[in-house]
């Protein structure tokens, strides 16, 4: 049983995915998924801004991506801890503007405004926050996020900025398939089984191999062996390669480039055709299109042979991800493969699992379920709730040191079990150094140039002595929540220095604090700008209601009166326009009264448009009524 008292401060488990995130809670029923305040369990990882205020989130922001296809941000977990130079790989079918942002950042271009991808997590997050808060009845404020296995440590630190600007503490950051796998072992009470599961979601891959076995003391131990993946490889590829088919045989058919002929409204409706093919086609072997381009209309049929073809060569990588993790646990026997991802569903995805590992996946968990659950399970344990599960993680890439000539020693191999320490000896190469520069990398490489930088520092006041001859032990020490910490001590002098590493591309304290600040300082100003932006949406409404009433009724309406109304159309326009243009100087109280003042006005043409409608209905008479 739950302790009395334990729901005064849960810990939820929340998969903050690429296409949808959701939140659950584990107690003694077990874990289940949380309702949304907006209904249904699945929040579409969609916000749209007007200027940098979220206006929308989920659902709503996700269904008028066509008519918002600049302001709408989607797929923003592949922008996540990394820099504008690296992003170019990862916005091949958005709509929306990356550009460089803070210290070489991807951020996204609203508009007038950048927002960060941690900003929109953190709306996202801060939804499901508030839905978890609801359907619990008490304030949410730890959480156990989960992460791709291959995220990086850059980009896992961005998941940690996005829960705090979003009032959430990370209690801890785990991988999404060994989530999964908690989930699975849950469920089912299986032990002395070597599972793989197999991540495919959205935007990224995962393949991650456990080992399942029972403690007398402990209960269940789950250790994970080896793990492989891709960032850059998920559903929204396939999505895209469909797209990019479609729009080149619309653009053909028209003799024009597709640069030239798709509109970014046009290309998200492609978009989101494609999203929907691939989800039909996996129960289905074909489904109808019909997409007006304006100067075309595409109409034909798209079959699930076409989507496999174009989907091949992104199978085929993960089953060469699949390869590695096998290698890296030794060739183990895998007695189960966990599907985990919307892209599971897909057929060939399926086919090509059964094939690599000989055996028939495992498909009775919820593929878009299964890793929230996961979390919450990992939540429960860290709460106190439950003491027959254990957890052994690992990290996913190497960490070292920078070394003369621009190699790298490997201090903490990739696969290592988290939490691990690792110490080794360095000295100078010149003499008569007083200080040392020590460079922190990650990755599987040998030269500094081809691994991620992670942090830097400097071991400073050495007394000057003969190269070589200073003894330097730097220590990495990677905690439960893959989080470094680097310390370097020369033992001669005991002069000491260190560093818990902020990564490169994650939000240094200074700037989350000051994200935190700028919420509240910014508060009543966001606040306006979102009703502003309200009001806009349902003043174009207005507009067209009264521009098709005034179409049939304008012949019975005196000029005075139509004066008017355009006059009252003519300023809520000029509202409207502002805040479009996120212009500060609008007054979202005049905006109102104008809108206010327009409804007022229009009554007449309302009513004429009425009478217009009825006319020609005849009341039968009693004679008539048989």
């Amino acid at each position: 049983m739950t302790p009395a008292g334990a729901l005064s401060d849960p810990i939820v488990g929340i998969d903050l995915g690429t296409t949808n995130s959701l939140v659950a809670y584990c107690d003694e029923r077990g874990p289940r998924v949380l309702p949304l305040r907006a209904g249904g369990r699945l929040l579409p990882s969609a916000v749209r801004y007007a200027g940098a205020v979220a206006v929308s989130v989920g659902a709503e922001a996700r269904a008028r991506a066509i008519e918002f296809p600049h302001e709408t941000v989607v797929s923003a977990k592949r922008l996540m801890g990394r820099s504008f130079a690296e992003s170019a790989d990862a916005v091949e079918g958005l709509q929306y503007r990356v550009v460089e942002g803070v210290r070489g950042l991807a951020a996204i271009d609203t508009g007038s405004q950048r927002v960060l991808p941690q900003e929109v997590a953190a709306s996202i997050l801060r939804e499901l926050k508030e839905s978890a808060e609801a359907a619990l009845g008490v304030e949410v404020r730890r959480a156990v996020i989960t992460v791709p296995a291959y995220f990086d440590d850059g980009q896992r630190q961005a998941t940690r900025d996005a829960a705090r600007l979003a009032g959430l503490e990370p209690t801890r950051i785990i991988n999404e398939p060994t989530a999964a796998a908690l989930a699975y072992g849950v469920t089912t009470r299986r032990h002395g089984q070597v599972i793989a599961v197999f991540d495919f979601g959205g935007g990224t891959f995962d393949i991650t191999i456990l080992r399942v076995s029972a403690d007398e003391a402990i209960g269940s131990v789950f250790e994970v062996l080896a793990t492989a993946g891709d960032t850059r490889l998920g559903g929204d590829d396939i999505d895209h390669s469909l797209a990019q088919a479609l729009l080149r045989e619309a653009a053909q058919s028209c003799g024009v480039s597709v640069d030239s002929f798709a509109t970014p409204s046009a290309r998200q409706a492609v978009r989101d055709f494609a999203e929907a093919a691939k989800i039909a086609l996996s129960e289905s072997t074909r489904v109808p299109l019909a997409i007006d381009f304006g100067s075309v209309t595409l109409r034909r049929e798209v079959t699930r042979e076409e989507l496999e073809r174009l989907a091949a060569p992104f199978v085929e990588r993960t089953i060469r991800a699949c390869d590695r993790a096998l290698r890296d646990a030794h060739g183990v026997a895998v007695d189960r493969v966990v599907l985990v991802g919307g892209s599971t569903r897909m057929p060939i995805v399926r086919a090509a699992v059964r094939e690599r590992f000989g055996i028939e996946p495992y498909t009775a968990l919820d593929p878009d379920l299964v890793v929230a659950l996961g979390a919450a399970v990992q939540g429960s344990i860290l709460a106190g709730h439950r003491s027959d599960l254990l957890l052994l993680d690992v990290i996913p890439l190497s960490l070292g040191l920078e070394t003369i000539g621009g190699g790298v020693a490997k201090l903490i191999h990739r696969n290592a079990s988290i939490p691990t320490r690792a110490t080794e000896m360095f000295s100078t190469s010149v003499d008569g150094q007083t200080g040392v520069d020590m460079h922190v990398l990650q990755g599987e490489r040998e030269m500094v140039s081809d691994c991620r930088s992670l942090a830097r520092f400097t071991l400073r006041g050495l007394p000057p002595m003969p190269a070589g001859i200073p003894q330097i032990e730097v220590e990495f020490l990677v905690d439960a929540n893959g989080v470094l910490q680097v310390e370097a001590i020369e033992r001669r002098s005991g002069c000491r220095a260190g560093v818990q590493v902020v990564p490169t591309y994650g939000l240094t304290e200074s700037e989350v604090e000051a994200m935190e600040r700028d919420s509240v300082t910014h508060a009543r100003a966001d606040m306006a700008r979102h009703r502003a932006a309200d009001l806009a949406v349902h003043s174009r409404l207005d507009l067209k209601w009264i521009t098709d009433a005034l179409a049939r009724t304008r012949g019975q309406l005196d000029a005075d009166y139509l004066g008017e109304v355009e006059r009252a159309m003519a300023e809520v326009e000029s509202f409207i326009g502002l805040a479009t243009r996120s212009d500060p100087t609008l007054d979202a109280d005049a905006f109102q009264n104008a809108k206010e003042r327009l409804d007022r006005v229009s009554m007449r043409v309302h009513e004429h448009a009425i009478s217009e409608s009825l006319k020609g209905m005849v009341t039968p008479s009693k004679e008539s009524t048989t």
